[in-house]
């Protein structure tokens, strides 16, 4: 945020407790959706968000729908935290967890569903190579077959 590295703050537990009251306002969606659109006009990006492949770019090349077993979120998000210095339960993060997952599934305004042509991804048993591998897999399959639609052959590592 203007040049500044704010990835920790906005992974902390006080803002996870606030995103989704905040996401479910509509105005504040509203101008979130127009902003990424904006960022995003001229293709090349890679977001992250509970809606982007649904309302912010429902006609995006690659969408990936990720998710896992609770409790692997659980621990995953636990170990982050611990990791950072932050004291914090494993109780106080899974109710965080089924909490947003409830509030943001059953918002009226862009709930959290996964896009009909997303690559539903369950990484419950995959570690983040994996994942990126199957992810830039699919994404230079998509590459190649519109490199052969439109040039011929391309080679894509």
């Amino acid at each position: 945020m203007n040049g500044k590295e704010m990835e920790e703050q906005i992974r902390s537990m006080d803002v996870s407790a606030q995103v989704s009251a905040v996401a479910s306002v509509s105005g504040i969606r509203a101008f979130l959706v127009r902003l990424q659109q904006q960022l995003g006009r001229a293709g090349g990006v890679v977001l992250d968000g509970r809606d982007i492949g649904t309302v912010v770019f429902p006609d995006a090349e690659l969408k990936v729908f990720v998710t896992a077993e609770t409790e692997v979120r659980v621990e995953r998000r636990l170990s982050e935290l611990l990791a950072k210095g932050v004291h914090v339960t494993r109780s106080e993060v899974r109710t965080n967890l089924v909490d947003r997952d409830r509030i943001d599934s059953t918002r009226e305004d862009s709930p959290l569903q996964a896009a009909p042509d997303a690559l539903w991804l369950d990484t419950s048993r995959m570690d983040r190579g994996q994942q990126l591998r199957i992810v830039l897999d699919k994404a230079a399959d998509l590459i190649r077959k519109k490199h052969r639609s439109t040039a011929g052959s391309v080679v894509v590592p």
